[in-house]
């Protein structure tokens, strides 16, 4: 198949007006659905910006290719569109992006369409083709030129260098329809002027091609793994592996090839391996505690703020609208509760510690981690408990990995299904009943009984604490333990802290867009259109709509935002509101325990203290 079947005068848009990149996938997405490629255009629309979420598609060189797998597609196709004055896409050599290619695949989509898509992939990093569609006046044009360089190329052997050297490499991409073959393409590319021997397995929406052998892995020099999705990683046993993600071979293939040649790598040991940091990588990867915690915070999170947020509707009948035995009882706000208090919270901490445990030991963890985390809920040891258990399951199940290593190839098969979760939730299980349920809930109830018992003076310091900790990094590892510690007092029943915390993290981003607003010639007209967005980020509880400001000026802008955090957390300990729904912003004030007008009183005294201090600290503009 031709790409110019995929491509067509119609799905061609020459001069994109927008500036933004939402905006241009919005111009791209109407291309597609005006032309009826689309089943459902808000869903595609959707699947692309998920796919922006995991890593940009601005793959640098002033492109971009938005791309998507799924079931809204119609029919396969690709949108193409080219802005003359360039768009900040996120790209990662930090350039904007002119050429636009939008990828648009049927979730069934057949191995001629994939091939058609991923030749324009790789046909993208010719540097004379990128050249030539700058260039082109007409649609006509454009389609000539991607006509004239579109050849199917089969895969040639690898040829031996005089060294001897072999180098391989492994991409693979969420998607698997375009960085996998780009990232693919830019190493064999510059392989070939380094005249290095490399191949190259692509992981693509067509299934694994080019796949290494056992004989090639055996005599690597090295092997590079650029994915952004699980490959296979047990056969590299005893190699050294460079594992990066997939647009790191895009952008830097030679320093990747290098680093092979001199064997610049751990060697791979098996398992769950930690990656280690690469540098120079775009966004470093966090390892270790930080790093296992975290996985199971985000993905206890939409239980937290589903379960949360019901049971918060729910008070909007009555405080005890839940209780048949009170004269406030009613039947749906009791199903309220019960869906969110009994069954969403219920999972909160056997969830949590299921993806601690599965962050550390892979699969294999996260049923013992599911069975200790429930352990711990139904002993009362509550949030710690189900962090602890997370962390036991976790290295338990790695440690049976260690052990049963060795064990002949003919029983590799029952390991997963029968070993590792019988011997992982047994000694979890064993070790949470007989030696950890009990103390971490005297721990938990103690934390507990010293809030309860906290003065008013002390609490207001508390609040002062967690606020000003909700501002420090917005969003990084101490917004993250001061917001995981207020979840853990809502299901404790300590509803005050989190109060505080969510007031700390809404003066960010309102302070500075009440700045922008209030000082106007203290910021440039993008910090001014920042503000507006920011408006609504901090009514919705996003503190990191406050990061470009801080980014841009930390010195002035960080502590101007702490100090108004942290005055918003006071004054919500001091006004006694507490906080049922553990996100939600504005959204949830209704529900509060206490005045709810106090309670957005303090987020206005924080924010406005953050905005004056910005305006006093910043100079104007020039």
């Amino acid at each position: 198949m031709r790409i110019t079947e995929l491509l067509t005068e119609e799905t061609i848009q020459l001069h994109l007006s927008s500036q933004t990149k939402d905006g241009v996938i919005e111009d791209l997405v109407s291309v597609l659905d005006k032309s009826g490629k689309l089943q459902d255009r808000k869903e595609f629309k959707k699947a692309i910006l998920t796919r922006e979420a995991q890593s940009t598609t601005g793959i640098g060189e002033g492109i971009a290719i938005p791309h998507a797998k799924t079931s809204a597609v119609k029919s396969p196709a690709i949108a193409f569109g080219k802005s003359e004055d360039g768009v900040d896409y996120e790209s990662l050599d930090g350039a904007p992006a002119h050429l636009f290619f939008m990828i648009a695949a049927t979730e069934g989509a057949n191995q001629t369409h994939l091939e058609a898509l991923s030749r324009l992939s790789s046909m993208l990093m010719d540097m004379d083709v990128r050249q030539a569609l700058l260039k082109a006046k007409s649609k006509e044009e454009i389609l000539e030129i991607i006509n004239r360089h579109d050849g199917e190329e089969e895969e040639a052997p690898p040829e031996k260098a005089d060294s001897g050297e072999m180098i391989l490499a492994v991409t693979a991409c969420p998607t698997g329809i375009a960085h996998t073959y780009m990232a693919a393409d830019a190493l064999k590319a510059k392989a070939r002027t380094m005249d290095l021997n490399l191949k190259v397995e692509t992981n693509g929406s067509g299934g694994a091609k080019n796949i290494l052998t056992t004989e090639e892995i055996e005599s690597a020099t090295a092997i590079i793994v650029a994915a952004d999705t699980k490959v296979e990683m047990d056969r590299f046993k005893g190699k050294h592996v460079i594992e990066v993600p997939v647009a790191e071979a895009i952008r830097r293939p030679e320093e990747l090839l290098n680093k092979a040649l001199n064997q610049d790598a751990p060697l791979y040991n098996g398992g769950n391996q930690e990656k280690e940091p690469n540098e120079g990588s775009e966004k470093k990867q966090k390892s270790g505690f930080y790093k296992h915690l975290m996985n199971g915070v985000s993905n206890m999170l939409p239980f937290v703020v589903g379960g949360g947020i019901l049971i918060a509707i729910s008070f909007l009948f009555g405080i005890q609208s839940a209780n048949p035995d009170s004269p406030e009882y009613n039947e749906f706000a009791a199903i309220l509760n019960t869906i969110g208090g009994g069954n969403a919270f219920y999972l909160m901490v056997p969830v949590l510690a299921g993806f601690i445990a599965m962050s550390i030991a892979d699969r294999p963890g996260f049923a013992p981690g599911m069975v200790g985390g429930l352990i711990a809920a139904t002993g009362q040891s509550g949030f710690l408990g189900g962090i602890i258990a997370g962390f036991l399951a976790g290295y338990v199940v790695l440690g049976i990995k260690r052990l049963t290593h060795n064990f002949p190839p003919a029983l590799e098969g029952i390991k997963p299904v029968l070993i590792y979760p019988l011997l992982g939730i047994f000694i979890t299980g064993f070790i949470m009943l007989q030696f950890l349920v009990e103390p971490l809930s005297a721990v938990n109830t103690g934390i507990q009984n010293w809030l309860d018992g906290l003065g008013t003076g002390n609490l207001i310091l508390l609040g002062l604490i967690l606020g000003g900790m909700m501002a420090v990094d917005m969003g990084g590892p101490i917004n993250k333990a001061a917001f995981t510690f207020g979840i853990a007092m809502i299901e404790g029943g300590n509803l005050a802290p989190h109060a505080a915390i969510m007031a700390g993290g809404m003066v960010p981003p309102l302070g500075l867009a009440l700045a922008t607003t209030l000082f106007k010639k203290k910021f440039n007209d993008s910090e001014r259109k920042a503000g507006i967005a920011a408006y609504f980020m901090g009514a919705s509880f996003i503190t990191e709509g406050a990061i470009p400001f801080a980014a841009a000026d930390p010195f002035r802008v960080i502590p101007s935002i702490v100090t108004g955090s942290a005055v918003a957390g006071a004054l919500t300990m001091f006004f006694g509101i507490g906080l049922p729904a553990p996100h939600g912003g504005l959204f949830v004030f209704p529900v509060v325990e206490g005045n709810p007008f106090l309670y957005l009183l303090a987020v206005l005294v924080g924010s406005l203290i953050t905005a004056l201090m910005v305006g006093l600290l910043k100079k104007p503009i020039k």
